[in-house]
Parts: C-alpha cells; sequence; structure tokens
C-alpha cells in the first residue's frame, strides 16, 4: 500500500474536518442557517484578503474571477498594460484580446519578472491605461512578482491595478487595502484547501469608479449586481452552497492558526523544499523572488522533467506538475501551500532522491533531508 499525497500546484488537499463538513446534508441557500454561514464567511473574508471592501464569491473557477474582473471594469478599445512572465499571465492577454482590449504587453522571460519601472514607464508612454493586470504568485514559473511596487505605480494613475491572487491568498501577504490594490481575484482550489468551483473578488472604491463606466457585456457574473445581493446577506443565484460550507471550516482554520503564522508557515515549507532540492544539487527555476506557494526545479541535463512527475506518481503515489508551455519537460513543480505541513515537504524530498537516483542520477541519500530539516529546526 502507497498513501496517496497530493502535492500538485493546485488543487490542494482538503483538510479532513473541511471534507466531514461539506458532507453533511446540503442546506438550502434561502434558509437562516445559510444566512448565518454566509454573514461569517463574508466576513472572514474581508479579514483575509485584508479588505474594508465586500468580497464577492461567485461559483466559478479563477478563470471565471479573471474573467469578472476584465469585463465589469473595462469597455471594448480601452488601453491595458499587461505583465506577461509566465502561462498565466498569457491567460490575461488572451481575455483582454476577446473583450477587445487594447493591450500593451510587458514580456519577460518565464522565471523572471517585470519591475515596476517598466510599468511606469509603459504607464507615461501610453496615456489613458486604464488597467494594470499582474499576477501575483505566478505557479506556471514559481515566481512571485512585486506586487506591492506595482500598486506604488498605478496608484497616482487613473490606471486600476488588477491583481490574479489564484496561488498567493492565504499564502503570501496580499493587503489589499494597505497597497492600495483595486482589484484582487482568486478561487478556492489552492491556498484555501478547499475543491475547485469557487471564485472570489474584491474591488477598491476606485475600481467600483471604473465598473460604472464599464460597457462590456456581462450576466452571470454582473459584479455590481451580485454586490447589491451581497449587502443583503442574499446570494443572487444559486451559490456554491457544499464549497461555501467548507470555506467557512476553512477561514475558522486560518483564523485559529493565525493569518501571519499561515504565511510564516508557507515561507518556511518554501525555504525548506528549495533547501532540499539545491542540496541535492539541483537549480531553482526562477531567477528572482520564489513564490511560497510552490517550488519550480530545473532537471538535470539529460532528464525529461515529465519522466519525474511521472516516478514520483508511479513509484511513489505522488502527485507533482511539471512545466507548461516552454517549460514543458524542462522543470517539475512540487505544491506546498494550503492544507501542508513539514513532514509533506520532508516525504516530497525523500521520493525526490529516490526518483533521480531511479533516473540513473548521482544522489546523495539524505543530503535533502537534512537541508530541509535545518529550515524546520530554526522555527522558534
Amino acid at each position: 500500500m502507497k498513501k496517496y499525497q497530493l502535492m500538485a500546484p493546485g488543487p490542494t488537499p482538503v483538510p479532513s474536518e473541511v471534507l466531514l463538513a461539506m458532507a453533511r446534508p446540503i442546506i438550502h441557500h434561502r434558509a437562516p442557517e445559510y444566512d448565518a454561514l454566509f454573514r461569517e464567511v463574508r466576513e472572514a473574508l474581508k479579514r483575509l484578503v485584508q479588505t474594508r471592501e465586500d468580497v464577492l464569491t461567485p461559483a466559478c473557477t479563477g478563470t471565471g474571477a479573471m474573467e469578472a474582473a476584465v469585463s465589469n471594469t473595462l469597455s471594448a478599445g480601452d488601453r491595458v498594460i499587461v505583465v506577461n512572465a509566465g502561462a498565466f499571465a498569457q491567460r490575461w492577454l488572451a481575455i483582454c484580446k476577446a473583450y477587445g482590449l487594447n493591450v500593451v504587453e510587458l514580456e519577460a522571460p518565464h522565471g523572471e519578472t517585470v519591475a515596476a519601472a517598466r510599468i511606469a514607464e509603459a504607464l507615461r508612454a501610453n496615456p489613458g491605461v486604464k488597467a494594470v493586470l499582474v499576477q501575483h504568485s505566478e505557479s506556471s514559473t514559481g515566481v512571485l512578482h512585486d506586487v506591492r511596487a506595482y500598486a506604488q505605480v498605478t496608484g497616482g494613475t487613473e490606471a486600476i491595478l488588477i491583481v490574479d491572487a489564484v496561488s498567493s491568498l492565504g499564502i503570501a501577504d496580499l493587503p489589499m487595502d494597505a497597497w492600495g490594490i483595486d482589484v484582487i481575484v482568486s478561487a478556492s482550489q489552492k491556498g484555501l484547501m478547499l475543491p475547485p468551483g469557487l471564485s472570489l473578488l474584491a474591488l477598491s472604491e476606485k475600481a467600483w469608479g471604473a465598473a460604472k463606466q464599464s460597457k462590456l457585456p456581462k450576466y452571470y457574473l454582473d459584479l455590481a449586481e451580485e454586490r447589491k445581493y451581497a449587502q443583503r446577506n442574499e446570494a443572487r443565484f444559486t451559490p456554491a452552497v457544499s464549497i461555501m460550507v467548507g470555506l467557512r471550516e476553512v477561514l475558522r482554520m486560518i483564523e485559529a492558526e493565525g493569518l501571519v503564522e499561515v504565511f510564516r508557515r508557507h515561507d518556511r515549507l518554501s525555504r525548506a523544499t528549495r533547501a532540499g532540492a539545491e542540496a541535492l544539487g539541483l537549480t531553482l527555476f526562477p531567477k528572482t523572488t520564489p513564490s511560497p506557494a510552490l517550488t519550480a526545479v530545473q532537471v538535470p541535463p539529460g532528464v525529461d522533467a515529465d519522466r519525474v512527475v511521472e516516478r514520483f506518481a508511479t513509484s511513489h503515489n505522488i502527485t507533482i506538475d511539471g512545466g507548461r508551455g516552454p517549460t514543458k519537460g524542462k522543470i517539475f513543480r512540487i505544491g506546498h501551500m494550503g492544507y501542508v505541513a513539514d513532514f509533506d515537504v520532508i516525504s516530497a524530498l525523500a521520493a525526490l532522491e529516490q526518483v533521480l537516483y531511479e533516473l540513473g542520477q548521482p544522489v546523495d541519500f539524505g543530503a535533502g533531508l537534512r537541508a530541509a530539516q535545518k529550515i524546520f529546526s530554526e522555527r522558534s
């Protein structure tokens, strides 16, 4: 028997207490029980996103939330800046083009970032830009972009800053109000430790002002209408009731641990995974600040990263993931977000040592584990 372990960059493991809560008989979304649940969730989400604004919860994926952020704040022909340094940034490009926006693309090689100075320069060179669209954690490359610096650049302009926080919310600090972020989009299946199917959107006052001017078509994901219902503590359409039940449990878990400690835990897991990989002679893929959500690792010459992913699954019953697009076959990615603790990382690194050996690579057995344990031992 081999115990299954999910260490992919999303979806992530769901805690047993959350699964049990979701397995209870379903409740009606117009009943008093749901009213109390929704009220609790709405207030807890504000604390998670660190905002005074409403956090909306449409039933859709993170991509649906990304599309809603565009269709609710912009109009056809608007000029926008997209920071493109990974596969999910290309999703911003595709959505913007589908809605007829005029895109100024700021590109960087996968594994790198776009400096805030480039955004400032692009804003000066393109008067009238309506929005800057970025990822916080680019999970296809393992890079964490400097959203705080981006917000400082956009803050004094007409442009709103729209941030994809699908793989950073509840993982890395992202104080919406304090940093001056205008739109945060996220989803349930990563740091929030839930099945896919629920999205999160929060808009600043500036973004709601832009929404009033938006002329793009929308119906199901009309956020102004969604907000009206939410402020009455009602669901506009049938919500993802079971996931909302699970979300209440997750938010209680996060608050019991403490948001600052949640961020510290993810930072510790990330540092330990990186240390373990480097101790085995491997090269980390990010050339800039790494995301605490996952670790992207380059394979040695002559090794196909997809074989590493395959061996994790077949030999050890552990799911990790490979590269996307230009990094396919060149990197593998180990997730350590959400319901993950120290010994999950230890197990993944032990499996990595064995997989490398199985693929004919020289391995100093225990080197990766020692490096990770040293990081874990530093915890006060």
